[in-house]
């Protein structure tokens, strides 16, 4: 009998832990995360404008032939031009253009303007 006993108490603990309610869970905390700030979104540079955009920076470089603009990294505000000048059919110079408020810029133009010269 008492081997009865014993073997037949797991069992009811079982059943008597089912039949308990789980504790209620704690209230969400709210908190408050900072809006991040709007950016300004600027349309792609092309072709067109990375020329201009050379030609205003490097008036004394050839004429931008063919050119590639990509962004520089997942959530970069840089974008990476490849080119070729003149009768240049390559990409074999680079330039990073950056951002701004309202336009892009042409960064480090002193290195820019002797790549072609």
């Amino acid at each position: 009998m008492k081997k009865i006993a014993l073997s037949l108490l797991p069992a009811f603990a079982l059943v008597a832990a089912c039949g308990e309610e789980p504790a209620p869970e704690p209230a969400p905390v709210e908190t408050a995360t900072p809006e991040p700030e709007p950016t300004p979104e600027l349309p792609a540079p092309d072709q067109a404008y990375f020329s201009g955009k050379l030609a205003e920076a490097c008036p004394s470089l050839e004429p931008v032939n063919t050119a590639v603009c990509k962004r520089a990294g997942m959530g970069s505000p840089d974008v990476v031009c490849e080119y070729g000048l003149g009768e240049d059919e390559y990409l074999r110079h680079k330039a990073v253009l950056t951002a701004g408020a309202e336009d892009w810029t042409l960064t480090d133009t002193d290195t820019v303007c002797s790549q072609g010269a």
